[in-house]
């Protein structure tokens, strides 16, 4: 089964993953986007400090990251059991939903309190759909990927990272462009979140076009899931409870591409305008450049990875993010177009080499019967070490230290992290595979 084709057209599977992936992303990104720039004015009390309005709306934006291992949790079990197509089709719905209700919400001025609850409730459904959209999004593509091409295929969902960040960002910049401050500021932040109705209608093409992973359907029709009755209901626990260290290992190699990633698209726009004295326009701008150019970087890495393997890629990149942390800053600071544009740039491309061969290699750790929930959850936990407090953190430093070279430090910190992890859970599952008899499903790259 491993090397049959992909069974419908590899076109539409690639672009329906990035389809997916994407407005799910912008969905979530342009969430980040409006808590750097206008949460802080309309979401919370007048009576508080900039600073203080800010991290409260960098709060917020935290919240989904703390639902997004809850998500990870609940599709995953559903997912494993029913198909990765169906809870496809429901995160998508959650995720759309809940975004556009974000567009519709009353301000602090109109509401007082209530506004901010509103707005982490529905931070917080977003979070949860996005935990299961990443794992089902990713397996279907990997799972229907012809043999040697895991690392490609996975890359389609990936994809939808920078698609996502360019998306939000093209929406709040025409919508900033194409009015007056106050015009914006009143109801023109809005426009971005409404046209999340379209995550509603790719939803609605998922399920009627899509097809099913191949594999999770050899499981289904085979019956293998039923190979430990007692824990047939509950693929969660199946697999903490037989791969624990794995999960908690690839947590922790995706905290820095998490982290420096969320440091460079979203914290990075309050620092240069509110900092620096740069243009939105021109912060969000570079940063649509960057996400640009990620695009490519990404599918180049993970189809390297099908030829090298993923572990020596993603090392490379923990390292070169690491030193780039070192160089962004001073760039940034120049205050040039230039500048700034390579400073993030570069930045999101040393990120893709982690990024890129990550799906592939989080789907190769666990068997088919319990891949969604172990990959997600893995994903997902270092979602939350790594990304929902790196805004808050990151303007913490900033604060208390005035000096850039401390968020610096603490990117390259969680780089170390990384690299340190991604080494362990080489070699541990090097040790895993020469001890089996035969090679399992989805093992290539994994020795390598």
């Amino acid at each position: 089964m491993a090397g049959t084709p992909y069974r419908g057209s590899t076109l539409r599977l690639a672009l329906t993953s990035i389809g997916a992936a994407g407005v799910e992303w912008y969905d979530f990104f342009v969430y980040g986007t409006a808590a750097a720039l206008v949460f802080p004015h309309l979401f919370f009390s007048p009576d508080l400090s900039p600073f203080v309005a800010q991290l409260a709306a960098f709060s917020t934006f935290a919240v989904g990251f703390i639902a997004r291992p809850l998500g990870g949790v609940v599709f995953g079990h559903f997912g494993d059991l029913h198909g990765r197509k169906k809870t496809l089709v429901v995160a998508l719905m959650t995720m759309g939903l809940s975004t556009l209700l974000v567009g519709l919400l009353p301000t602090y001025e109109t509401v007082g309190a209530l506004a901010p609850l509103m707005l982490i409730l529905l931070r917080f459904l977003q979070g949860f759909a996005v935990g299961g959209q990443w794992g089902a999004a990713a397996l279907i593509a990997i799972e229907n990927a012809p043999e040697g091409r895991r690392g490609l295929f996975g890359s389609f969902v990936q994809i939808g990272v920078p698609s996502g960040v360019v998306l939000a960002n093209i929406a709040f910049f025409l919508s900033g462009g194409l009015m007056s401050p106050q015009a914006f500021a009143a109801w023109g932040w809005r426009l971005p979140f409404l046209l999340s109705i379209v995550v509603v209608g790719l939803a609605l093409y998922v399920h009627l076009r899509m097809e099913e992973s191949r594999e999770f359907e050899a499981l289904a029709a085979t019956g293998l899931e039923n190979d430990q009755p007692e824990l047939q209901r509950s693929p969660i626990l199946r697999v903490i409870a037989s791969s624990w260290q794995l999960i908690l290992l690839a947590g922790g190699a995706f905290i820095a591409s998490n982290t420096c990633f969320y440091v460079i698209i979203t914290w990075v726009i309050s620092y240069g305008t509110a900092t620096l004295g740069l243009s939105r326009e021109m912060m969000l701008g570079c940063i649509m450049v960057g996400s640009l150019f990620m695009i490519p970087a990404l599918i180049i890495v993970a189809h390297i990875s099908d030829r090298v393997g993923r572990y020596g890629l993603f090392q490379l990149g923990c390292i070169a993010t690491g030193l780039w942390s070192f160089a962004f800053f001073p760039l940034l600071e120049t205050g040039t177009i230039a500048g700034a544009c390579t400073a993030i740039t570069v930045g999101l491309c040393v990120v893709s080499m982690m990024y890129g061969p990550q799906a592939a290699l989080f789907a190769e750790l666990f068997a088919t019967k319990v891949r969604y929930s172990g990959a997600s959850l893995g994903y997902q936990i270092g979602v939350l070490l790594g990304g929902g407090f790196t805004p808050m953190i990151a303007a913490t430093l900033f604060a208390v230290f005035r000096n850039s070279v401390a968020v610096a430090v603490f990117m390259a910190a969680t780089c170390l992290i990384s690299l340190i992890c991604v080494t362990l859970l080489h070699a541990r599952r090097a040790r895993e595979l020469a001890q089996e008899n035969g090679v399992p499903t989805l093992a290539v790259g994994v020795g390598s």
